[in-house]
């Protein structure tokens, strides 16, 4: 008995050390970022609202400044707020906010390969070769533009199909973002009734979805806990269909490969691959994982990132007819009934201020991708250490009271100067900044662009019968992205 009641008192006190020890551990140096007083383990969920933490960082910052620590159960996070103190993180001090945090749901999708979830050589290089690829098939060229004026058809004639009756964006959306994406990638477009392109962007939607919810958030910090969450074991099951549905198509394309006639990027890792095995190097990072992961980075974030602005931005118009007839009469006067191209955005002011405050207002990364310190820094007066995970809060950046006149309405005039004419804002950072910027932050704008206004062109948005325009929601979706809430709307043909 006595032996019971020192094992239980061993226990007790082994507990009580361990305790102290993490406490300790949480409350870091004096000259670390301040922040709320974390609890043993919990961190400070008990102050975070998990299915939207980005507003709960911005509560923070009010309170504890631009830099400031947050525990995310045991994961210290040093948040970074505000247009000044992150484009100082992120473009003056690059290198040393450049790395990439890879959470464990990250190495979960890609185990450290491809271009987003990744570091080191390997990721320099994926980088610079889809770069240099983007560009050779004709980023920001007339190629570029030739493909997405040909999906802006087929989308018109989707949405002519329902005759002005309601229906959902979002699928059609993201179908014609990510058939734009194959034709890059592969070569060919993707039918819109093809089962593939179909079951790829649902998986990618669903993935979306699951990767911002609440129990995915709690996997992140605790991984312990991942074979008992239901959200987890779905999205490894969507992983393993993707990895299998890009093994199989890249195979196609090496059984067909003529490298005097390359289709798509695919073709391009392909002839560098058989370059590298005949030169006889070795440690290449030409390899099937990176090829594999570097497709499904492309696929993921080039169909998210565009259908989900270009849904925003349908919604806005019917919920605000005014702004949307004022975009019509500019489009009308300016190019008429031809097709709409790229060059016409400078003479479109209206129509870009618009786009451009539904990226603001939308905010679809609200906390951006994490990043994470690459050595020891000084930064603003505070000490963080290499390794730390950082996140640079873009909701802080685009809904910045400082920088903005009202940054949590929708409203054009943020991007337009007395005379009308169109401004560019600093402030204006929805792809982030620095080492990290989105790739493909070029295809991305001329497909919102070309895309929205082919649409408006065409056919005038509104609500369902019965609803009013003050009965649409603008509520976001949780998400590691922030979609919509589900809605359908009516668009009718204009002429």
């Amino acid at each position: 008995m006595a032996f019971l009641q020192d094992y239980s008192t061993g226990v007790l006190i082994c507990t009580f050390i361990l305790l102290l020890m993490l406490y300790h551990l949480f409350t870091g140096s004096r000259n670390e970022p301040p922040g709320p007083k974390p609890l043993p383990l919990l961190g400070n969920l008990l102050k975070l609202d998990v299915d939207r933490p980005h507003l709960s960082l911005l509560e923070m910052a009010k309170q504890y400044g631009s830099v400031f620590t947050v525990y995310f159960g045991p994961k210290k996070v040093v948040v970074l707020a505000g247009y000044k103190t992150v484009k100082q993180a992120l473009v003056h001090h690059a290198d040393e906010f450049g790395d990439r945090e890879i959470m464990p749901l990250f190495h979960d999708f890609t185990k450290g390969h491809g271009i987003i979830f990744a570091n080191g050589e390997s990721w320099k290089e994926m980088r610079r070769f889809t770069l240099t690829n983007l560009k050779d098939f004709g980023m920001g060229k007339r190629t570029f533009e030739e493909k997405i004026i040909e999906e802006t058809c087929h989308l018109k004639e989707e949405f002519e199909n329902f005759e002005g009756k309601p229906f959902e964006s979002k699928q059609l959306m993201s179908y014609a973002a990510s058939s734009v994406i194959s034709a890059i990638v592969y070569g060919p477009r993707f039918d819109y009734t093809d089962p593939q392109l179909r079951n790829r962007v649902d998986r990618a939607n669903e993935s979306v979805r699951l990767s911002g919810t609440a129990s995915v958030q709690l996997y992140n910090m605790f991984p312990w806990f991942g074979p008992w969450i239901q959200n987890w074991r779905l999205l490894m099951k969507n992983l393993e269909l993707d990895i299998k549905e890009i093994t199989d198509t890249v195979e196609g394309l090496r059984q067909t490969l003529d490298p005097e006639d390359l289709r798509g990027l695919v073709d391009s890792f392909l002839v560098r691959q058989q370059t590298v095995k005949e030169s006889g190097e070795k440690d290449s990072f030409f390899h099937e994982q990176n090829l594999i992961f570097t497709v499904g980075n492309l696929f993921v974030a080039g169909t998210d990132t565009s259908s989900t602005t270009l849904c925003w931005a349908l919604l806005l118009m019917a919920k605000y007819p005014q702004t949307q007839r004022r975009v019509q009469e500019e489009i009308d006067g300016v190019i008429g009934a031809r097709q709409p191209l790229t060059e016409d955005r400078r003479n479109l002011p209206y129509t870009d201020a618009v786009i451009h405050e539904t990226q603001r207002l939308a905010n679809i990364v609200p906390m951006g991708v994490p990043h994470m310190t690459s050595c020891d820094v000084h930064f603003n007066g505070y000490f963080i250490k290499k390794g730390t995970c950082v996140f640079p809060l873009l909701t802080s950046i685009l809904w910045d009271e400082e920088e903005w006149e009202s940054p949590h309405t929708f409203n054009p005039s943020h991007f337009l100067d007395e005379q009308g004419r169109f401004v560019k804002r600093d402030a204006f950072l929805p792809f982030s900044a620095g080492r990290r910027v989105c790739l493909g932050e070029g295809l991305a704008r001329m497909e919102i662009f070309l895309f929205f206004t082919s649409l408006l062109q065409y056919f005038r948005f509104t609500p369902p019968p019965g609803l009013s325009e003050d009965d649409l929601d603008l509520t976001p979706l949780v998400g590691f992205t922030l979609n919509p809430s589900p809605h359908k709307l009516c668009a009718v043909k204009r002429f």
